[in-house]
């Protein structure tokens, strides 16, 4: 009892000094600039805990390894000029002055100092960032302002870091009481970092309570951590998946429904990606940077609009000579794939070009300590199910949409019934190659975008095809998200090539089983 109310009271005291900043002086530069490294650092954070302005400008000047040092003087260099630390005033800098060394761990202790500092800063992402950097250099002596910045926080994320960082500080602690507190309070962090340093602790503990409490607390994070594991791949696949639907949904048309193999559409993707480029270009040049957020949302129907364009004078121009012969319109389609990518490298150059993400689909949400959802990818699931809407509204709910199934179940008594064929197969055309513009736009978001890129995924978008169901969008959907997710799934267990090879193992011997797909075709045209 007694041994806890003197230890309330060193604290209260170290607690009322810190809180009176004091000049700098001279042997305390002297120490913090040279001596063995835990002096040193003993030193620094003595210092700290009573900084005023030139203390922080020392500090700062140390881990710029712009100090010298002789004797009974140190020297702050700026503009190869010595200054004073104390004063600031100008200096004859010594022959014998020596550049002061800082090891790794000196290194660690200063980025730590001025970590500290930041503490008081009235910008909470400062403190934010400053609890965080104190977290990787627990120290013991901090404590006291530490428990200062507690006291005075508000913001109650800043405040649960600061709780952190205490409780890491005291892990090293002589007094075993305080080691057991702070094993038990780092087991509620769920954090991979706490993990490592409990880790850290536990070969040096000797303390069987401490131990055991830290066993737990390790036990404890890798169980949330597990969790944290499992909804990263969920979300890696639904994200994996969205892409490939969107990279599927043209192609459900063009395939699925017109019956037309167009080795040609990664090249329309393709296009859809530059047009976004192209906005983003036109953006930075001719409007005020405030506004260049909304390149992305401009960009969306050019990219449709270019993909569509393209598309359409393909099939006129091509295609609509080609159905019913599949293998014709094949090597048509490859040809012209190659053509526009050779015409791509010759407009843009055949080195991959940047697109930026807007600010608004920077960063990402932060569920748990290990899982971070980016916004760009958030951004293309809402976009996926957007489009994925849009088009079922379309083709279920349209005129233009009533023609396109007509003349694709029975084309022959369409055109009795005064439908004009040739246009409906260039807008169905049209609008599955604008939905491959589409993709590409969405794709500009999280690669780089180049005259291949498009190759990257024309298999994977036939293979969602084919074991979705020709000519059924739920069966896109449903294949899409299913292998995007076992994809996933797979990938963290055996890695990425195995993966892709299981994935097509299970597509081969899935088709073996159901060639119709998840969705097959009913009714009379089913036997067509």
């Amino acid at each position: 009892m007694v041994e806890r109310v003197v230890s309330l009271f060193v604290v209260a005291m170290a607690l009322l000094l810190a809180g009176q900043a004091r000049a700098l002086t001279m042997e305390e530069a002297r120490a913090i600039a040279s001596g063995e490294s835990q002096a040193r650092i003993e030193a620094l954070n003595k210092a700290v805990l009573t900084a005023d302005e030139k203390t922080s400008a020392f500090i700062a000047a140390m881990a710029d390894d712009s100090v010298k040092y002789t004797d009974d003087k140190v020297f702050v260099m700026k503009d190869d000029k010595a200054y004073d630390p104390v004063s600031g005033a100008q200096q004859t800098l010594p022959d014998t002055a020596e550049d002061v060394i800082n090891n790794n761990l000196m290194r660690g202790a200063l980025a730590a100092a001025q970590a500290a500092l930041k503490l008081t800063s009235a910008d909470r992402a400062v403190r934010l960032e400053a609890a965080q950097a104190l977290f990787k250099e627990p120290d013991e002596s901090r404590l006291p302002m530490i428990e200062k910045a507690l006291a005075a926080e508000s913001d109650s994320t800043v405040k649960a870091q600061l709780e952190l960082v205490r409780a890491a500080s005291m892990l090293s602690s002589a007094d075993t009481a305080r080691r057991l507190a702070a094993a038990k309070a780092l087991g509620e962090s769920r954090s991979p970092d706490t993990k490592l340093l409990l880790n850290q602790r536990l070969a040096d503990e000797s303390d069987a309570a401490v131990k055991a409490a830290i066993v737990a607390s390790i036990a404890s994070i890798d169980g949330s951590l597990v969790w944290g594991d499992r909804i990263n791949a969920v979300f890696s696949g639904i994200s994996l998946g969205s892409v490939l639907l969107l990279a599927a949904l043209g192609l459900a048309i063009t395939y699925g429904l017109m019956g037309v193999i167009n080795m040609a559409h990664g090249e329309l993707m393709m296009i859809g990606a530059y047009a976004t480029y192209v906005m983003q270009g036109l953006f930075q040049r001719y409007l005020p940077e405030s506004a260049f957020g909304w390149y992305l949302v401009a960009a969306i129907p050019v990219a449709f609009l270019a993909s569509a364009l393209v598309g359409a004078v393909l099939e006129r121009g091509v295609i609509r000579f080609l159905y019913g012969r599949p293998l014709e319109t094949l090597l048509a389609t490859w040809g012209i794939s190659l053509m526009l990518q050779q015409l791509v490298r010759s407009i843009f150059g055949a080195q991959n070009v940047g697109v930026e993400n807007p600010a608004w689909m920077s960063g990402g949400f932060t569920m748990l300590s290990n899982v971070t959802l980016p916004w760009n990818r958030i951004g293309i699931i809402v976009f996926a199910c957007l489009v994925l809407l849009a088009m079922g509204w379309l083709i279920g709910r349209t005129r233009l949409g009533l023609f396109v199934r007509g003349v694709t179940q029975n084309r022959p008594i369409a055109s009795c019934m005064g439908v004009n064929t040739a246009r409906i197969d260039t807008y169905a055309f049209a609008l599955g190659s604008g939905i491959a513009g589409l993709a590409g736009c969405a794709l500009s978001q999280i690669g780089n975008v180049g005259p291949d890129l498009g190759q990257s995924y024309i298999v994977d978008s036939f293979m969602v095809v084919v074991m979705g169901g020709v000519g059924q969008l739920a069966g896109t959907v449903y294949a899409a998200m299913g292998l995007g997710i076992l994809n996933k799934f797979i990938e963290g267990w055996a890695g990425a090539v195995l993966a892709k090879i299981a994935v097509l193992v299970f597509i081969i011997i899935f088709i073996q089983k159901r060639p119709q797909g998840i969705f097959a075709v009913k009714g009379r045209s089913a036997e067509a």
